[in-house]
């Protein structure tokens, strides 16, 4: 039987869905791009925005209509979240957050007995779910070392959806990334949900990161997001002496001023913030930082939002991703008074976007005439595409070979 897996959200759940896909392959079903085909379709959600959850809903729905007979298998943030409405929806077999490892399982026995299967658990209080993968759809293989989030910043959902925080067993990510690198994967995502918190049998995030850095085929090593309050001492030494750290580091701001810094629970300040990225770049002055920041949250008034203009400004972050506050049901910010209208989000969206690209352009400017490694993702006739260490998008009018890593002028 042939399968699709549709796949909405961030990198834990990219990885994940990968993940489903060697199972899957594993209980000799097929993966098949074109739906109309497949007897069997997996939609892994997101739950992170409003945005996210229609666009969950609305896939969800228009594969109930197009394709009755397929077997639908749901699961992740958004089902998590939104039980009571995806209950409803006559779904096939519906999951939260765990058991993703045994969805092939789960359409077998649906497939034998065809029973409906529906069941969630309490995430705040699970372990680590045992999770491997031993090649990735990408050139960049994606690792999820970390589960879960103890922040609970006023406007986020996740850390009721995905738990709280824990770890991958230390010398099981040795050994995954080791068999990602013998499948040609020569730079590793390492991803989580407060990828930061990592902890397994006392060592951190930076015990991890020193010990992949001696397999020796493994290039580079690059951390999908952190916080500035885990850019400790112990980490700064280690990006000053590990050249296999990638030149980037995408840091979440998400406010500029810290009257909103305070109403959204951060565990930081502006000086703070600053502080520490001018650590960093005492020691690589050339670095990539990026970061996302949430527009509109309730009580930003425009003398808040032009304080975080200034503020970005004064960083040079190299791209910002923006994001209108999105009010999420059991959340604080939810139930905080000042709300912003939907018109001063759009607005202000449009306004730090259009400075970000300055930004962007700005950065990228620097490199222009100097040389740098590209690690190839894409060859196509003449024309090949990678990426560089600090995350530059770079076209090459050459055919060069996948997976490798060349060293150009730009």
């Amino acid at each position: 039987m042939k399968f699709n897996i549709i796949t909405f959200g961030c990198k834990v759940n990219q990885y994940e869905s990968n993940m489903m896909k060697e199972k899957m392959l594993h209980h000799n079903f097929s993966y098949e791009e074109n739906l109309d085909l497949c007897s069997i379709i997996i939609v892994n959600t997101c739950t992170v925005t409003n945005v996210a959850d229609k666009k969950c809903l609305k896939m969800i729905r228009h594969i109930k209509r197009k394709y009755p007979d397929a077997i639908l298998a749901v699961t992740g943030c958004s089902s998590q979240n939104k039980q009571d409405i995806y209950k409803k929806l006559d779904i096939d077999i519906l999951l939260g957050n765990k058991d993703k490892s045994k969805i092939a399982d789960l359409i077998e026995n649906y497939i034998n007995k065809s029973e409906k299967y529906c069941k969630f658990y309490n995430e705040r209080n699970l372990d680590f779910e045992e999770m491997e993968i031993h090649s990735f759809n990408h050139i960049r293989a994606f690792v999820k070392i970390e589960d879960g989030c103890d922040n609970f910043c006023s406007y986020c959902i996740i850390p009721y959806v995905r738990g709280s925080v824990r770890s991958k067993d230390f010398d099981k990510v040795i050994e995954e990334v080791k068999n990602l690198v013998a499948s040609n994967h020569h730079e590793i995502v390492l991803t989580g949900i407060h990828t930061g918190r990592y902890m397994s049998n006392g060592k951190d995030l930076c015990d991890l990161i020193s010990e992949l850095s001696k397999i020796n085929d493994l290039k580079r090593i690059r951390i999908s997001s952190i916080e500035i309050t885990e850019l400790n001492d112990k980490f700064m030494e280690l990006l000053k002496n590990n050249s296999k750290i990638c030149d980037h580091l995408h840091i979440p701001l998400q406010s500029g001023s810290d009257f909103i810094l305070k109403k959204m629970n951060r565990k930081y300040d502006l000086n703070y913030f600053l502080n520490t990225i001018n650590k960093i770049r005492s020691i690589r002055p050339n670095i990539s930082i990026t970061t996302d920041i949430i527009v509109g949250h309730p009580y930003e008034t425009e003398k808040e939002f032009q304080e975080c203009l200034n503020f970005v400004k004064k960083i040079k972050f190299s791209k910002v991703h923006v994001f209108p506050y999105s009010a999420r049901e059991g959340t604080v910010a939810t139930s905080m008074d000042e709300q912003v209208s939907d018109v001063d989000k759009k607005k202000r969206v449009k306004e730090l976007i259009l400075l970000s690209n300055e930004l962007e352009q700005e950065y990228y400017n620097k490199f222009v005439g100097k040389n740098v490694d590209v690690l190839i993702e894409e060859c196509n006739e003449n024309i090949s595409v990678g990426r560089t260490s600090n995350y530059l998008l770079v076209t090459l009018n050459e055919k060069l070979e996948i997976g490798k890593i060349y060293s150009r002028v730009l």
